[in-house]
């Protein structure tokens, strides 16, 4: 093995150097800060679960991203976190039971098999809020003003808001009678925006053509609020259920008009990311322009069911490596104070007071500790004192 082996990290993983990781940690902090201030309590899981927690509900779509190592205890299989939602679904339903609405936010590392894309990491920072024990647009709408609110704190004004309902995709393919494959087979289609498989399929597993044309309009039906009618004009003579859920995303749309107006909205019905796990709302927020979704989340109802605890759930999450790439936040650097490695009457004492002020103080060991201050620490007429480097 050479010494480049021993340095050498595997692909897609990164270290998080100064002054990138202070920068980091301030928005973590300051987000966290957000969340407590909305009620949002704080909660820490382990790295690393028995499978059948991290892969149960809102895991299921997780498990090729999951890596598994083998419990030298007990021989039980376990997995490093790749999501941190099952393990708060686990919480909620589980480890604190309360009654009534639970709000949870965290912050910690989670592991990847392989990036998402090429240009991501496979160990991000996730962040995220949990709202547990209301079905209504009222949570929703809470959850995503949350979002909007946690890349405003972060520097990022210029957002672009993705709406989707999966509820409406869902009831159209309750009312078709596709059988599981043939399910699966439209939703990759759909998720791919594969429109000429789209439109082979459609006519040959629709028997219904109004049904059949509700399903391939949903591909092509996108755009600002103002589709919306549109919408619920195509799916109202189809299902009750699809149209509610329109109605439900019109609801939302107004309240997130009303109280952020310079917030962009796409609407778009066949965005089903997540299809296997979300039953409500889906959203993901871009930064004006951009191509990656820095948060995302939706509606994920009795996610704690397998937990022995079904209970109505929304929540987002968001990469704070990305967010922090796209921040125009400035986080000011505090200067490196050089004290002398001297037992001088009262010095420590000096020392410990700035300290305590926010400032940053290293004893001198080294002559190179000179260059990498910014200021030191000297005495004038018998009093210890700042003198900046400059001066």
């Amino acid at each position: 093995m050479t010494i480049a082996d021993r340095w050498l990290l595997p692909e897609g993983v990164e270290d998080i150097l100064p002054p990138a990781a202070e920068r980091i940690e301030t928005l973590r902090s300051n987000l966290l800060g957000l969340y407590q201030t909305w009620g949002f309590d704080q909660v820490m899981p382990p790295m690393m679960e028995y499978i059948e927690s991290l892969l149960t509900g809102a895991g299921h779509d997780l498990d090729t991203q999951t890596f598994k190592v083998t419990d030298q205890l007990n021989g039980r299989l376990m997995g490093i976190r790749a999501d941190i939602t099952p393990q708060v679904a686990r919480i909620d339903a589980h480890s604190l039971a309360r009654e009534g609405v639970s709000r949870f936010c965290y912050a910690g590392q989670v592991l990847h098999t392989k990036a998402a894309n090429i240009m991501d990491t496979r160990n991000p920072i996730q962040l995220g809020a949990e709202l547990y024990g209301h079905a209504g647009v009222e949570s929703d709408f809470e959850i995503i003003s949350l979002m909007i609110e946690s890349l405003g704190a972060s520097g990022i004004d210029n957002v672009t808001l993705d709406l989707g309902h999966v509820g409406v995709f869902r009831q159209l393919m309750i009312k078709a009678g596709l059988d599981k494959d043939l399910e699966t087979q439209l939703f990759d289609i759909l998720a791919r925006k594969a429109l000429p498989e789209l439109e082979l399929f459609v006519p040959a597993h629709f028997k219904n053509q109004s049904l059949g044309e509700a399903v391939r309009q949903m591909a092509y039906v996108c755009g600002g609020p103002e589709i919306i009618p549109s919408i619920r004009e195509l799916v109202a003579p189809l299902s009750a259920d699809a149209v509610e859920a329109v109605d439900e995303l019109n609801q939302l749309v107004s309240r997130i008009t009303a109280r952020y107006p310079k917030v962009k909205l796409y609407m778009d019905l066949s965005e089903l990311r997540g299809y296997n796990y979300h039953t409500g709302m889906v959203f993901a927020a871009y930064k004006t322009g951009g191509s990656q979704p820095l948060a995302s989340g939706g509606r994920y109802d009795e996610t704690g069911k397998v937990f022995g605890r079904a209970r109505p759930a929304t929540g987002f999450s968001l990469n704070l490596l990305k967010v922090a790439d796209a921040s125009e936040l400035t986080v000011e650097t505090r200067k490196v104070i050089l004290a002398p490695n001297s037992d001088g009457e009262g010095l420590y004492e000096f020392i410990k007071q700035l300290r305590s002020d926010g400032h940053r103080v290293i004893r001198q060991l080294a002559d190179s500790d000179v260059e990498n201050s910014d200021a030191v620490i000297d005495q004038k007429d018998g009093q210890w004192c700042v003198v900046d480097r400059n001066d």
